[in-house]
């Protein structure tokens, strides 16, 4: 058996790969999603995981830290950040950099992940000179918890989160994905644990999620091949 820890964003798209493999090979994987910061202090503090996925750089530095096997980083998929908004609500522009902006100014909450697209749109907002004025408005989604979901339930009027963790949702309308001016994009790589006692195994996963032959399921879910 193989475990498999991964981040919320990768969640969907990594089980429709762990069925195509199951269904093809003998191996079993157990697969969990979480925050993608609390999945990085799982693995430093030792957990017994045999694969994780999560944006690039974090599994370049379980790597400089000795808890991923060195060599052992796939690159899966490319993510863009979309928005959101409740579904039937108004839908406003977001096609310039600028729209997005007044987007912004304009909506009563707005909320994006505790991941690599919330530290890039802090910067963002730091950059056009509004976060002072946006903050009291800004609801973070917790680790591990969808901002979506939090768009859907009302809680949120704008909400900005990979694609892929939109994509699937329910009462949320997406808007898009932001413009390309302003658009942002995570690598998500899957690495070995330097503690795992199936290398192979965890290996022959990876070149699997890697492959070509995965292309049209990592679209379905709004990624696109690394």
């Amino acid at each position: 058996m193989i475990k498999l820890i991964s981040s919320m964003a990768t969640r969907d798209v990594l089980a429709d790969l762990i069925a195509q493999y199951q269904a093809t090979t003998s191996q079993t994987v157990v697969a969990e999603a979480a925050g993608g910061v609390d999945v990085a202090k799982r693995v430093q503090a030792g957990e017994a995981v045999d694969v994780v996925v999560l944006a690039a750089n974090a599994i370049d530095q379980l790597i400089a830290d000795g808890k991923i096997l060195a060599g052992s980083r796939v690159d899966l998929v490319k993510s863009g950040v979309a928005v959101a908004v409740p579904a039937g609500a108004p839908r406003p522009d977001i096609t310039t950099e600028d729209a997005v902006k007044q987007a912004v100014l304009a909506a009563e909450t707005i909320s994006y992940s505790t991941g690599p697209s919330g530290v890039y749109l802090l910067k963002l907002f730091e950059r056009w000179g509004i976060l002072e004025t946006i903050k009291p408005r800004i609801v973070q989604a917790p680790p591990g918890v969808p901002v979506g979901s939090l768009v859907a339930n009302g809680e949120v009027a704008l909400g900005f989160q990979q694609l892929s963790e939109l994509i699937n949702l329910q009462g949320i309308t997406v808007l898009g994905p932001l413009p390309p001016a302003i658009q942002t994009i995570t690598t998500f790589s899957a690495g070995v644990s330097a503690a795992t006692k199936h290398a192979e195994a965890a290996r022959g996963l990876t070149a699997f999620m890697a492959a070509p032959a995965a292309a049209a399921s990592k679209r379905k879910h709004g990624m696109e091949p690394a």
